[in-house]
């Protein structure tokens, strides 16, 4: 059961992966990069460049849909593997809430207006700037952790 699920699911993959491929080579095809913005624009009503946005966000719902399943399947095989997974998304949302605890929003009223956001949506894009900046710190600090102890192996 576990070899034919696996199986399947490479198969799709690679179908999704070259299916990529193809819009990509169609996009970049298309595309001419030293048009204006108002040109660029245009393309919003472009047939051909709606297909490839439609193709795009189909292929996002897919990896969604795969990276949230993936790991629920891996849990229900392997409950003992599902502690380290459920401890993850457990420390990545400490992460997320030190990133909010972090964030606050620096704009004035003018300059909230000016840039037409609100003070909520500044604080959220702060959180995710802290938050990448600590997962960095995070990984960055994980490699050195790994080569020191590798040396003294």
């Amino acid at each position: 059961m576990k070899d034919s699920i696996h199986s399947i699911t490479k198969v799709i993959l690679i179908v999704l992966l070259a299916l990529s491929v193809v819009s990509g080579l169609v996009f970049y095809g298309l595309f001419d990069f030293n048009r204006t913005l108002d040109m660029m624009m245009d393309d919003l009503n472009n047939p051909y460049m709606n297909e490839i946005f439609f193709w795009s966000a189909i292929l996002l719902g897919i990896i969604v849909l795969i990276t949230i399943l993936s790991p629920i399947y891996n849990i229900i095989l392997n409950p003992k593997d599902g502690k380290a997974i459920l401890f993850s998304i457990g420390a990545f949302a400490v992460v997320i809430l030190i990133g909010y605890a972090l964030a606050d929003n620096e704009f004035s009223e003018y300059e909230l207006e000016k840039l037409k956001t609100t003070a909520e949506v500044s604080t959220y894009v702060g959180m995710g700037l802290y938050t990448t900046y600590i997962t960095f710190g995070i990984t960055v600090l994980s490699i050195i952790y790994a080569s020191v102890v590798k040396l003294f192996k």
